[in-house]
């Protein structure tokens, strides 16, 4: 089967319908946010702290095998892009999901990935 049309014909009104509630949208925004997921080691924290309420950065470096400063540094990006929050406790700073967005989005993802997996 061809990847793409034998013939060039579109649906004007549907073009135009997606087009306009597409401009109203901020999709670089989103885009920045899968972006931030696309790193594997974010991608592990993000799971990690969708299986424990809160980890501190200590936590996260050993779950994830790297420095604290690594940890800190990957924890401190996705606080940045809104997925994650961050709270002092002493000498401690813990993290967890910013809300149960990031959690579905996480938990759909893996969802997806198995039923892709299944079908090969």
């Amino acid at each position: 089967m061809s990847e793409r049309c034998d013939v060039y014909q579109f649906d004007r009104e549907k073009v135009e319908r997606v087009t306009t509630l597409m401009q109203q949208e901020d999709l670089s925004s989103v885009a920045a946010l899968f972006k931030a997921l696309a790193d594997e080691t974010r991608m592990k924290i993000a799971y990690a702290l969708c299986q424990e309420d809160e980890l501190c950065v200590c936590d996260v470096a050993n779950i994830i095998q790297s420095s604290t400063a690594t940890a800190s540094h990957h924890l401190r990006h996705l606080r940045t892009m809104g997925l994650a929050k961050s709270r002092k406790e002493g000498k401690l700073v813990f993290y967890s999901l910013d809300d149960e967005h990031v959690r579905s989005l996480v938990t759909i993802a893996l969802a997806h990935r198995k039923e892709v997996t299944e079908r090969v």
